[in-house]
């Protein structure tokens, strides 16, 4: 299988290169050979299954999930021609429909998340039932061919082989495969290295160096579970052992981890899907992420800072960090993304961008012998990648079923409807909606589905009432898109924060609400999408400065507030003084900006001062 899953990344590579085949082709192609695996490598039942094999059953599901796809690229002229909901849709379609649904379902149940295909089912159950529902929620009456259809064979709106399976199989596959050769090639090693020597000299050490090297591991992997268990298999028991509890621990990681799908150049699979469903460059949307990703570890930084000195953590021990010129023995590594930043400045496209940087990190690594992939290491990058795309392929397929039923049934302008009513035209309200809608999606469902299907709910309702305020569709996708990625982290069901948990031997829900405090600034920073654009570096350089800058001074003031420590311990009287400023800062948009951004620097300041001035007679004395 391994052999299997490199050979056919090695394709999707080829492609990136040299072009792609029809897109009905190149859908159904990329499903074919990456469903059947999960059913081979996944087991049915962990406790039960053979542990050394696949059993009979296994060999049973996975050739029955190939006959669909087989079907559709045999026929994809066909396909392509035939005229939805026109030309009839036959017996041996609804039978092969029956068949990719039902075992698409298995696939996602065995190697991605129970809920997705829970939340799939339910959408196909409303298409069936939803006539005998009252109000908004009444639909027509689907005959079942229609059904089918709408979820299968519908490719030009949704379905499994929609745009959302075109994006995967296109685009970030092969950004998957620059991810994989830069782990192959030892850049994980200049990551973590690097965040040694900067940040391991100081103050509770450890933990910054899992904010820094999980933040950098994040533009590989684009997964936060994988980030965690990359990076947190290192950093978690460190601090762990130098002071930090192990809730604490595991949910610094978690948030960590989880920041990683929002910091350029490579972001999570949700940044490209974005791109293709707004047709924004996917250059513009890292330019308009990028002060917003900094803002971010910047939170975890300072909270980890503030939780450190209130300890009294020292740094880590000299012999652990590295020396510079172990760190600079791998520079030559960021050489290739130095490429891929370049190429999608210019506007080349993303699969051709991530092409030549994946080939350019194959040629840097045989600079020095020390990163030097031979044949070996290059079978285990194509490996990896294939086993990230095959769970992504049918979650993504998923989705398209989710947003084609949601489209067809107009479930999308009903709920979105209910929300607006409930908002009652105030932006502000719907905002605080859409996010809440978001984060409890996160429950069930991964990263990329659950933004998928709130922007399809919320992005309209945010562009038609934020109309006065200028909401373009740039603004209205990054706030989702933020909500959706930190979902991983909130409780009460938390994937990465889970995953740190184990690892920490920690309850799972406190490390999930240390992740949330931790990872406080993906909040600040959804909502300034909306309200403070300068962040997305737009206007003048004044306008850029004053965003941030309130941003900083808010996230620093909460940040303290939370762990009861600025430059000495607070009580209780100035921590919920602080606190209170800090959300003003962030959240008191109906004020202007210069009354903000006073707020959070005086209240920073006065306290700051005060607590030096009352330092240094202590010392004195």
């Amino acid at each position: 299988m391994f052999g299997w899953l490199a050979f056919w990344s090695a394709v999707h590579l080829y492609f990136g290169g040299f072009g792609f085949p029809e897109p009905i082709t190149m859908r159904g192609l990329h499903l074919l050979v990456f469903t059947p695996p999960l059913f081979l490598l996944y087991p049915a039942f962990p406790s039960r299954s053979p542990a050394s094999r696949p059993s009979v059953f296994d060999w049973a599901w996975a050739l029955a999930s190939a006959a669909p796809h087989l079907w559709v690229v045999v026929h994809a002229d066909a396909v392509s021609d035939r005229m939805e909901y026109v030309d009839p849709f036959t017996p041996t379609m609804m039978v092969l429909a029956v068949l990719c649904i039902v075992t698409m379902l298995e696939a996602i149940r065995r190697a991605v998340e129970p809920g997705l295909a829970w939340m799939t089912i339910g959408c196909l159950a409303y298409m069936f039932f939803g006539h005998h529902l009252p109000g908004v929620l009444n639909t027509r009456v689907f005959t079942t061919a229609e059904i089918l259809e709408a979820a299968w064979l519908v490719p030009t709106a949704g379905g499994v082989y929609g745009p959302l399976t075109g994006i995967v199989a296109t685009t970030i596959a092969v950004f998957i495969l620059f991810g994989s050769f830069m782990q192959a090639s030892g850049t994980g090693r200049l990551f973590a290295n690097f965040g040694a020597a900067v940040a391991g000299r100081y103050s509770g050490g450890p933990a910054k160096v899992a904010v820094v090297s999980s933040g950098l591991f994040g533009t590989m992997s684009g997964s936060s579970v994988s980030n965690v268990i990359t990076t947190g298999a290192m950093t978690i028991p460190l601090m762990i052992r130098i002071g930090y509890r192990p809730a604490v621990a595991a949910g610094i990681e978690s948030a960590a981890s989880v920041g990683g799908a929002l910091m350029p150049p490579v972001m999570g699979a949700a940044a490209f899907v974005m791109a293709e469903m707004t047709n924004i460059p996917y250059g513009d949307i890292l330019v308009a992420a990028a002060i917003g990703a900094v803002l971010y570890y910047f939170a975890i930084l300072a909270a980890v800072h503030f939780e450190a000195k209130k300890l009294g953590i020292e740094p880590m021990a000299l012999k652990d960090i590295p020396a510079w010129r172990e760190v600079l023995a791998d520079v030559h590594l960021v050489l290739p993304i130095g490429l891929l930043v370049y190429l999608m400045m210019e506007r080349w496209s993303g699969n051709y961008a991530a092409f030549c940087a994946t080939l350019a990190m194959v040629g840097a690594s045989l600079l020095r012998a020390r990163t030097r992939m031979g044949w070996r290491q290059v079978f285990e990058a194509l490996t990896n990648a294939g086993l990230t795309m095959a769970p992504l392929a049918v979650a993504i397929a998923a989705s398209g079923i989710v947003v084609s039923v949601l489209t067809a049934t107009g479930m999308v302008v009903a709920f979105g409807g209910i929300i607006k009513e409930i908002a009652g035209g105030s932006f502000g309200l719907l905002a605080v909606l859409l996010c809440v809608t978001v984060l409890v999606l996160g429950l069930g469902v991964p990263t990329t589905p659950s933004y998928i299907i709130a922007a399809a709910i919320g992005v309209p309702q945010l562009l038609e009432l934020g109309r006065p305020l200028g909401i373009d569709m740039m603004q209205a996708h990054l706030f989702i898109f933020y909500f959706a990625v930190i979902a991983d982290a909130t409780p009460p069901v938390a994937a990465s924060a889970f995953a740190a948990a184990a690892i920490a031997k920690a309850s799972p829900t406190l490390a999930s609400v240390h992740a949330s405090r931790f990872g406080i600034a993906g909040f600040t920073v959804g909502f300034a999408f909306l309200y403070d654009p300068g962040i997305m570096m737009r206007g003048g350089i004044v306008e850029i400065v004053s965003a941030t800058a309130i941003q900083v001074a808010a996230l620093t003031l909460i940040t303290a507030a939370y762990a009861g420590f600025l430059l000495r311990p607070m009580g209780v009287v100035l921590r919920v003084g602080l606190g209170i400023a800090g959300m003003f800062a962030a959240f008191g948009h109906a004020a202007p900006d210069e009354i903000r951004l006073a707020v959070g620097v005086v209240a920073l300041a006065g306290v700051a001062v005060a607590q030096g001035m009352l330092q240094r007679d202590r010392r004195a004395a």
